[in-house]
């Protein structure tokens, strides 16, 4: 068997052990869609969901960090390599972080290697057999997300907004991309929808309100929930903590579990 068939044979021998697989979409940066990937993976691992999580931005890797997972270093070999585990072993991750000898080094690749790289993460990783694969993938329409709906084959995409027009007018095109793939759309979620103020609960729209669900209602595709600001986000994300597991009781956390619910 040629190198190529046997890749090939091992993507297909690890996909078949993968129930769902959700990719994370956004076509527009600065959107919090790495931390919505976060908090769903987490969320469904908490539930005792058999989860793995991917990180395929390969230039500005931030799941690692949001995890406390920065300074892991990849193990296995080029056919059998081993992600992160966390959460009593229901959450496995992979990102190229782990494969960075210093934690600022920088990516420099064109497409045809990102391309690889992404195909060896999804095959190759020793993900075992897991109820849902989180993809979570750079801004954009090009090389990164192209990949992962040509190699993993997702059951649908998540996609993530703000809620102001500037926002929705980029993000409209994943949703365009996934209609041009034959990819459904699982929903969208509004992220940063009105600021929760910590001292008196009061909520704020900073961004406007209701631009995500007046998007998906216009495209006509699922609308999964709205979730607001809350300071404590920044915090637990820089610490390496998930925000749904270290804020448990808070009414972003419920806004992210009903979300993951209907994902389910």
């Amino acid at each position: 068997m040629s190198h190529q068939g046997a890749d090939e044979k091992r993507l297909l021998e690890t996909l078949s052990g993968i129930k769902k697989k959700l990719v994370v979409l956004s076509g527009k940066g600065g959107v919090g869609k790495s931390t919505v990937s976060v908090n769903i993976a987490v969320g469904l691992a908490l539930k005792g969901k058999k989860t793995g999580l991917l990180d395929t931005d390969l230039h500005g890797p931030s799941v690692p960090k949001m995890l406390g997972l920065e300074h892991f270093m990849i193990s296995g070999d080029e056919q059998h390599l081993e992600p992160a585990v966390a959460f009593e072993g229901n959450l496995k991750v992979m990102s190229i972080q782990f494969m960075l000898r210093n934690l600022h080094d920088s990516v420099i690749w064109r497409g045809p290697l990102k391309h690889s790289v992404i195909s060896q993460f999804i095959g190759h990783t020793v993900w075992g057999d897991l109820d849902y694969l989180i993809m979570d993938s750079p801004p954009g329409t090009g090389d990164e997300p192209l990949s992962v709906v040509q190699t993993a084959k997702p059951d649908g995409a998540i996609i993530v907004t703000t809620p102001q027009d500037v926002a929705t007018f980029d993000v409209r095109k994943s949703i365009d991309f996934c209609n041009k793939l034959s990819l459904p759309v699982a929903g969208v979620i509004e992220n940063m929808s009105g600021f929760l103020c910590p001292h008196c609960g009061k909520e704020t729209a900073i961004f406007g309100t209701g631009g995500g669900k007046r998007m998906a209602e216009d495209l006509e595709v699922p609308f999964l929930g709205t979730i607001p600001i809350d300071p404590e986000f920044v915090s637990n994300s820089d610490a390496g903590k998930a925000f749904i597991d270290a804020k448990a009781d808070g009414a972003c956390t419920k806004m992210i579990n009903q979300i993951i619910e209907k994902l389910m």
